[in-house]
This record gives structure tokens, C-alpha cells and sequence, in this order.
């Protein structure tokens, strides 16, 4: 890779990052008001609208690291690149089945079985899951191949990341608007609950971001030039034959797939992004019912929480470059974990805290967007100059999180007391947002230690070779 590829022009780093921005405005709603959506506005139980969470994540669970494999061998459709041919497979499938997912079936009313509704959702929530993995996995990819310098990746994923917080920022200002402008024409006293008259209100909420979505997407493919390798057969390395390293004067052994699960750091890094994402996900996918429950608070204020948490996260976004250059992505990592902890700690003990929690909400905002970056910025080092194989590598870090974030929902889901009194429910939420956030966060910082201990390497065996102790380099990838 040129010294020209170190670094990119503003308009090139804008244009990359926008190339999320669909997926993130779709997955701010998916995560914030999937459950909110399907239990409370349509009628489902507890475990059904867990089920189609479930779904969803098991879906893009698996069609990650197939994706990430088939994205690293393919070459992609001619001069497009291989990259950004995946992405774009993945928007139309996005564009195709996501407004549909936020809308009842056609003729279906609050009276039509709950069974048929599930069965009308599922497929387009499978199709949706594989767009959403297939655009994912593309965009990571690209990261590691538009820049080389440690620092680069960081500012190009905060660049990326700046974009997802404003995505979030944008559903949950027009999610207030149109509860705003609802509250205006119907009773109030019947407003401050959810329930089928809400449909419409989620129905315009898809519709506007299926459509600001797909004029980003437009802007990402045509900004942004992806750098397209020649396929030489010598450059290709068959399942069973042996890896043979380039020949230069600064070569390194190319890792595929198959190495990567012999390697430590894979899994330390795995574990960590996991973490991360659960922190992330479940919190946001929670809160609207920690506020509406827990809080007894209007529902409003699922619109303007999330917003508060994700405009700090904008903030801490633009200054996270300069400090991990400052000390070093773990430590800023471990600095991202201390706010989630006090948010915890603070759930812990105001249990009526009411208006109070918009200053929790700015800690769990900013403490969650510094250890999503750094997480993902760990992956693209970690990856450095083996982007041969970096769609795998994104897809694999993605199974964990999908899987471990369904799992997490339905066990949720299944525990949830919705049998019992009241105050069961009250302080279940309130339990939830403790445990998602303190405890993962907990578990999160033990990896981390790990880290510190053990810093992230990559031995760069190539299994299979007739000497296999004497094809290992030690090779420091992480600070």
C-alpha cells in the first residue's frame, strides 16, 4: 500500500463515513423500538416480540462471517471493487424490507392473530439482517485498506462513528417531532400511553429514515474509490495448499481465514467487541423500557433520552482521536468504561430518579460512544495489513455481538415478570439497566486487563507448513 494511502482528503473521509449512515439510522430503530414497537404498539407478549429480536440477530449473526468470507475471496463486479459491490448488495436488500418491518401487514388490524403478524415479519426481518451484515461488514473492510497508519484508523472511525451518532440523533428528533405533533391532535390523556394509534407515528419514522437513508448511501457510492487489487493466481491461496508469503523486502506471511481462530489476540479482541456491543445495543434496546416502566415517565422521553446520550456521544466523538494518541487506545477505552460504570452505579442507587436521568444519560452516552470507537478501531489494528482477510475478521467480532445480543434479549425477555404485581416490572427494568450496563461493563474491563498484561499480538503462523515452530513472527499490534 503507497505512502499516499496513509491518509485521506476531508472530502473522501466525509464521503466514507457516510456510508453507514443507512445502516445506523436503521439499527438506532431497530434496537431502540423493535420491542417498543411489536409489544406495546401492536399487542405481541414479551416472548414473541423477544422472538423476532432473536430472529434478527441470529440472522445477521450468521450471515456476517459467510459474508466476511465470500467478501474477502470474491473480486466484486469489474472496476466497482469487491468492497463496495457487497455494500451495495447489502443497501438494496436494506432498501427493499426495512419500512416494511415498521408496518402491520396490509389488512391487518389490533384484532389480526399475533401468529400471523409474526409470520408476516420474519422474512423481511431475515432479509433486512442480511443487508444490514453485508453493508456492515463491506464498510469495515474498507477501513484498513483506504489507510495504514494506526492514527488514521482511529480519525476515520471516529469520522464513521460521528456519523452513527448523528443518525441516532436524527431518528430520535423526528421520533420527537412526530410524538410531538401526535400529542397535539389527540387527547392527551390518551397520548401519554403507547398503543395501536401509534402505528402511523412508527410507520412516517420508517418512511423518513428509509428515505434520508437511501440519498446517503447514494453520496457513499459515489464519492467514495476503492483501491481494486489484481487477482493474480499466484496471489491466491487454495484450502489445501500451503500459504506461501509474498516475496519483498518487507513481506509478512498473509493470514486467511482458517488463522486467524489460532491466533490469541483474535479472541481478546473478539471478547472485548463483544462486550462493547452488548453495553451499546441492550442499554439502548432497554431504556425506552426502563423510562416508560421503571420511571413511569411520558413517552417522550423515549425520544429525548436517547437523544441527549447520543449527542454526547457526538461530542466525545470529536475529541477521541487526539487523546488516544495522547495514551493509547486501551487506556482510552478503560476512560470510556468509568462513565458507564458511574451510570450504573448511579441507576443503582436513585431508583425514582425521574427528570435526573438526563444527566445519567449524558455519562452512558459518552462513555458508550469512546468504547465503540475504540473497539472497532482495536479490530482495524488488530487486522493492520492482512485486509486480505479483514471481512472475516469484521464478520467473526459481528457473530459474537449478534449472537451474544439475541441470546441476551430472549433470556431477558423470557424472565421478564409480566405475570406479577407492578413493582416486579418496575424494579425488572431497573435491574436490567444495571446489569447490562455495570455488569458487562465489569466483564468488559477484566478483558481489558488482559490486554495490558498480555498486549495484543499476532504471531503470524501459517498453519499447515511442514515447520510450523519456525513460521511464527511476533508482530505488536495494539498500545
Amino acid at each position: 500500500m503507497s505512502d499516499q494511502q496513509v491518509t485521506l482528503p476531508l472530502s473522501r473521509r466525509l464521503t466514507f463515513a457516510v456510508g453507514h449512515f443507512f445502516n445506523d439510522l436503521c439499527a438506532s430503530m431497530w434496537f431502540t423500538y423493535l420491542l417498543v414497537y411489536y409489544h406495546s404498539v401492536l399487542g405481541f407478549n414479551d416472548t414473541n416480540a423477544g422472538v423476532l429480536l432473536l430472529v434478527g440477530q441470529i440472522a445477521d449473526g450468521i450471515c456476517t462471517p459467510l459474508i466476511g468470507y465470500e467478501s474477502d475471496r470474491t473480486s466484486g463486479c469489474g472496476k466497482y471493487g469487491k468492497r463496495k459491490t457487497w455494500h451495495l448488495v447489502g443497501t438494496l436488500s436494506v432498501f427493499a424490507s426495512f419500512r416494511l418491518i415498521f408496518n402491520p401487514c396490509f389488512g391487518c388490524d389490533e384484532n389480526t392473530s399475533k401468529t400471523e403478524a409474526l409470520i408476516y415479519a420474519v422474512p423481511f426481518i431475515i432479509i433486512f439482517q442480511f443487508g444490514w451484515a453485508a453493508t456492515q461488514i463491506s464498510h469495515l473492510s474498507l477501513i484498513p485498506e483506504l489507510v495504514t497508519c494506526e492514527h488514521a484508523k482511529v480519525e476515520l472511525t471516529s469520522y464513521r462513528y460521528a456519523f452513527t451518532v448523528m443518525a441516532n440523533i436524527t431518528v430520535y428528533a423526528v421520533a420527537w417531532l412526530l410524538f410531538h405533533l401526535q400529542q397535539d391532535i389527540q387527547d392527551p390523556s390518551v397520548s401519554q400511553n403507547l398503543g395501536w394509534a401509534d402505528v402511523p407515528t412508527f410507520r412516517y419514522l420508517a418512511l423518513i429514515v428509509w428515505g434520508i437513508g437511501t440519498v446517503f448511501s447514494i453520496i457513499f457510492h459515489l464519492g467514495t474509490k476503492e483501491r481494486v487489487q489484481r487477482q493474480d493466481s499466484e496471489a491466491e491461496v487454495g484450502e489445501n495448499e500451503p500459504l506461501i508469503p509474498h516475496v519483498s523486502a518487507a513481506s509478512e506471511p498473509l493470514l486467511q481465514w482458517k488463522h486467524w481462530l489460532f491466533e490469541p489476540a483474535f479472541y481478546q479482541v473478539a471478547i472485548l467487541y463483544m462486550c462493547t456491543r452488548l453495553i451499546v445495543n441492550l442499554s439502548q434496546t432497554y431504556i425506552p423500557m426502563y423510562l416508560t416502566n421503571s420511571l413511569s415517565l411520558p413517552k417522550k422521553y423515549i425520544a429525548t433520552i436517547p437523544l441527549v446520550m447520543y449527542f454526547c456521544g457526538f461530542v466525545s466523538s470529536l475529541v477521541m482521536k487526539s487523546v488516544s494518541k495522547r495514551i493509547g487506545t486501551s487506556m482510552t477505552y478503560f476512560v470510556g468504561l468509568l462513565p458507564i460504570m458511574v451510570f450504573s452505579y448511579w441507576v443503582l442507587m436513585d431508583v425514582n430518579m425521574g427528570p435526573r436521568v438526563y444527566g445519567a444519560a449524558v455519562l452512558l452516552g459518552a462513555g458508550s460512544a469512546v468504547i465503540l470507537v475504540m473497539s472497532l478501531s482495536m479490530t482495524a489494528n488488530l487486522i493492520g495489513n492482512q485486509t486480505q482477510s479483514g471481512a472475516f475478521v469484521y464478520g467473526a467480532m459481528s457473530f459474537t455481538d449478534k449472537v451474544a445480543n439475541g441470546l441476551g434479549v430472549m433470556i431477558i425477555q423470557t424472565l421478564h415478570p409480566s405475570h406479577l404485581h407492578d413493582s416486579d416490572v418496575i424494579g425488572f427494568y431497573h435491574n436490567v439497566m444495571v446489569i447490562v450496563t455495570g455488569g458487562v461493563a465489569a466483564v468488559a474491563a477484566l478483558c481489558l486487563c488482559t490486554i495490558f498484561l498480555w498486549p495484543v499480538r499476532i504471531r503470524q503462523c501459517l498453519v499447515g507448513t511442514q515447520d510450523d515452530t519456525n513460521s511464527c513472527r511476533i508482530n505488536g499490534r495494539l498500545n
